[in-house]
């Protein structure tokens, strides 16, 4: 019958619809579990500015662009051990060494970037090495950002921290630092970027004779990674990435735990009858009034966020629904079936009765609700983790939509941040409820006429 029935999908196109769109979030999961495995996805989606440092805050995905006549930047990364960066290196007297980089970069966006930083590591012993940065721009002015002294062997400059270019600049209040070094006049009404090749030297005087100096060069875009980013600089397509196997497995766990286990207990109870029977029935009609969410509510809140203990709970909490009464009704008919009065007289034990004859017979019936369950437990966990009770290592879809909802994402204009989670979410309920309906109207073959 089932094989059959699977056979039958090929007439119902929502079905194969489904069945394609199911298939792809599997192979993402699985191609995401491969390639961010467990532990790297949490350093990541856990890491500060050590890990996205070098990432623009809430900056759009990169499509973005193909949508606006003017163009974004995106970020512009260098490294002084980059092929094509220039060196220039000289000893000036003694114990006077001077390391000069040369960063060549292009600039051809309508906006302007958020930032502009260098990061610089360096190697003593004694005496800190000097760095000036010097910016030459496409108009042939070079404007000194920044000397500085690289203490403690690591230093951060950020233009947009840096308060005494911004009053060396003359921009007025309110003008960001980054204009004035990248647009054509910066006292302008609506100042406009100065589009061609920027140079940003880093001078650097070292002091001792091994004394070394590393740097890097990012140009801070407005658009970056084909899902952006959020407020912390979290490239979110790490979280969207690892919320499909997660809430495809959080999904079909639930939904085929609370299906197989509603169906033993319903078939045994139908089998043996009397008090076992009447005791199933008063906890469920008790558990059916009870507030599902509430109770995860006090749980998340009072105990345990863990995902695992969320889905024992979603799990107990479901056994005893509406399934028993449906499964118990379908039961009491194929308890009264002929062929399971002859495995009684030939001596059948009562569990062989129940595993081997009468569950095998509803599992037909069974298959789409497992199936149109499987969205609903996905949407609960994105719930709860929305509500702020998700789970605190794990990424997942509903917790960038909490972060987003938190953090004001529609208000400021970042609608991607919401709606990219939000439409996986839908489309992965669409997908399963499509299979669903059509294996419905294929195993209960009455619908098809309705």
């Amino acid at each position: 019958m089932l094989r059959g029935a699977w056979r039958e999908i090929r007439y119902y196109p929502s079905a194969v619809f489904g069945l394609i769109i199911i298939i792809l979030f599997v192979a993402v999961s699985i191609y995401t579990v491969i390639t961010i495995p467990y532990s790297e996805a949490i350093r990541l989606w856990r890491g500060g500015e050590e890990v996205w440092g070098d990432t623009p805050r809430l900056a759009a995905p990169v499509w973005y662009n193909f949508l606006r006549e003017q163009k974004l930047p995106l970020t512009i990364r260098m490294s002084s051990t980059d092929e094509g960066v220039q060196h220039h290196q000289e000893q000036a007297a003694d114990n006077l060494w001077i390391h000069d980089v040369i960063y060549t970069f292009d600039f051809p966006y309508d906006e302007f970037p958020q930032d502009l930083g260098v990061f610089l590591q360096a190697q003593f012993e004694e005496k800190a090495p000097y760095v000036s940065l010097v910016l030459e721009r496409p108009d042939g002015e070079e404007i000194r950002i920044e000397d500085l002294s690289v203490q403690g062997g690591r230093q951060v400059f950020l233009v947009s921290q840096s308060e005494d270019l911004h009053r060396r600049l003359g921009l007025p209040e309110g003008v960001e630092t980054v204009v004035g070094l990248f647009a054509e006049d910066a006292q302008a009404e609506e100042p406009v970027p100065l589009k061609g090749t920027y140079v940003l030297r880093i001078e650097g005087t070292l002091f001792e004779p091994e004394s070394t100096i590393t740097s890097k060069l990012v140009v801070y875009g407005k658009v970056h990674g084909w899902a952006g980013t959020d407020h912390l600089r979290r490239d979110l397509s790490v979280a969207l990435l690892w919320g499909a196997p997660v809430a495809l497995s959080f999904g079909l766990l639930a939904a085929v735990g609370t299906t197989v286990t509603t169906m033993i207990i319903a078939a045994v109870g139908v089998w043996y009858g009397g008090w076992v029977d009447s005791i199933i029935q008063r906890i469920t009609e008790v558990n059916m009034v009870l507030p599902v969410l509430p109770i995860l509510i006090m749980i998340g809140v009072f105990w345990n966020r863990s995902l695992a203990i969320m889905l024992v709970a979603i799990v107990l909490l479901s056994i005893f629904g509406a399934g028993i009464k449906t499964n118990r009704a379908i039961f009491l008919q194929v308890k009264s079936l002929p062929y399971i009065e002859a495995a009684r007289s030939y001596g059948a034990s009562d569990l062989r009765i129940i595993f081997l004859y009468m569950i095998p017979r509803i599992i037909p019936t069974i298959i789409p609700s497992l199936v149109l369950g499987i969205p609903s437990f996905v949407f609960l966990e994105a719930s709860l983790a929305v509500l702020g009770l998700g789970d605190p290592v794990l990424p997942t879809w509903g917790k960038v939509i909490n972060d987003a909802r938190v953090n004001g994402a529609l208000l400021q204009g970042y609608f991607y941040w919401i709606l990219q989670p939000s439409f996986a979410l839908m489309v992965t309920g669409i997908a399963f409820a499509m299979l669903g309906f059509s294996l419905d109207r294929i195993f209960n073959p009455r619908l098809r006429e309705l």
